[in-house]
């Protein structure tokens, strides 16, 4: 572990999208007075935007694990620094890593984000193993059920389906609307493509679960039993569902910040609500901000937490407030649709659907890096001048 002592340090704990991005966006703003240091337990930035996919076909699982290797070579030499630890505690003025070795703070940025998805590992070997053993399980299956009705259980399941038009796809969602954070009419849309793909879809019926949470992805067949004790046969069942916000260390701090459903609690300024630590703040999907839980949620409140720190150090008051937008989610339908939805902004308006259609690139390099779904984009801000993807 290499941390400057020379300046205070802006500690930023969770190395993906929106932690990324707040490092982007403070280290230039600061450099000469604090250093930025990004605390990250993963070996690799994980693109999980490309997870669902590269789940359930074939596909390239070693670009999705990105190495933070120059990361942030946009900022003044010398001004950032990234550590790989799991922190155990975080104290008023420091953060204890697990091996017991602590890092000093004045400002902390809290972006842990929430974890479900099925190829989270801690490094990236673990991270392509798991994705090459479920992408065969699913080459070898005739059935494959998708647990969970939300953006990435759709995702898998039209993917799924797409790829191998003759096996049984069916997908599995504890409520009666998909997508039940949105506008019904996204539910509506989705249903539609589902049903036009010939997914089999079970509404309102959770799923009980094996003890371990997860579903094997070797050895026999087996059966998905419902709530209401009907079996659903499984040559692999693939769960997207309990997404747990990754708040636990925040609790050492002030355990009164954990809400009921484990998000951090913040004010409008995305300060954590606890008045003895103005200088903590909490942001994306780990935070409870009431907005969409996504990346583009999360880019907004780093301009607001960036601009509050940069009042703090000049000794104002944090005073940018976070105001979320209507939900919106731009997910893809397939391997070369998508949608683009957006809440309506009133009572009185209408969802804004936009249906993308990008097959025409299929066959090209251009459809290529689609397919990819933004890999060799994040290769090139993260890893710039590194083209050995097995890094």
């Amino acid at each position: 572990m290499s941390v400057q002592a020379t300046k205070p340090n802006i500690l930023v704990i969770g190395g993906s999208y929106v932690g990324m991005k707040f490092i982007d966006t403070i280290a230039p703003q600061v450099a000469e007075t604090h250093n930025t240091v990004l605390v990250e337990k993963n070996s690799h930035f994980e693109h999980i935007f490309a997870f669902p996919r590269f789940s359930v076909v074939p596909s390239p699982s070693e670009k999705a694990f990105i190495p933070y290797t120059n990361a942030f070579h946009a900022a003044p030499p010398g001004s950032t620094s990234v550590v790989h630890a799991a922190v155990s505690q975080i104290l008023p003025d420091k953060v204890v890593l697990q091996s017991g070795e602590s890092i000093p703070y004045e400002f902390l940025v809290f972006a842990t984000g929430t974890g479900f998805l099925p190829l989270r590992s801690r490094t990236k070997a673990e991270g392509v193993a798991y994705a090459t053993a479920l992408q065969e399980r699913v080459k070898q299956a005739e059935r494959v059920v998708i647990i969970g009705g939300g953006a990435s259980g759709v995702q898998m399941a039209t993917d799924a389906k797409e790829f191998y038009p003759s096996k049984s796809i069916t997908l599995i969602h504890s409520r009666e609307q998909l997508m039940n954070r949105f506008h019904p009419e996204l539910h509506s849309v989705v249903s539609k493509k589902l049903a036009a793909d010939g997914v089999e879809v079970i509404l309102g019926q959770r799923v009980k679960m094996p003890a371990e949470g997860f579903f094997p992805i070797s050895g026999p067949s087996y059966n998905v039993e419902l709530a209401d004790g009907r079996l659903v046969p499984a040559d692999v069942a693939i769960s997207c569902i309990g997404a747990t916000p990754l708040s636990s260390p925040i609790a050492s701090l002030s355990p009164a910040l954990i809400d009921q459903h484990r998000f951090v609690a913040v004010k409008p300024t995305l300060q954590v609500a606890d008045e003895r630590y103005p200088k903590v703040f909490a942001i994306g999907d780990v935070a409870a901000t009431g907005a969409n839980k996504n990346a583009r949620s999360g880019y907004a409140q780093v301009e607001v937490v960036a601009a509050n720190i940069k009042k703090l150090i000049q000794g104002d008051s944090a005073t940018e407030v976070y105001k979320p937008s209507p939900l919106a989610i731009h997910m893809s339908t397939g391997l070369w649709s998508w949608i683009l939805f957006k809440n309506p902004s009133s009572a009185t308006a209408q969802p804004y659907v936009e249906h993308q259609d990008t097959s025409e690139f299929k066959g090209t390099p251009e459809g290529d890096a689609r397919f990819e779904l933004g890999c060799r984009r994040h290769w090139a801000l993260r890893a710039p001048g590194v083209s050995d993807y097995k890094l």
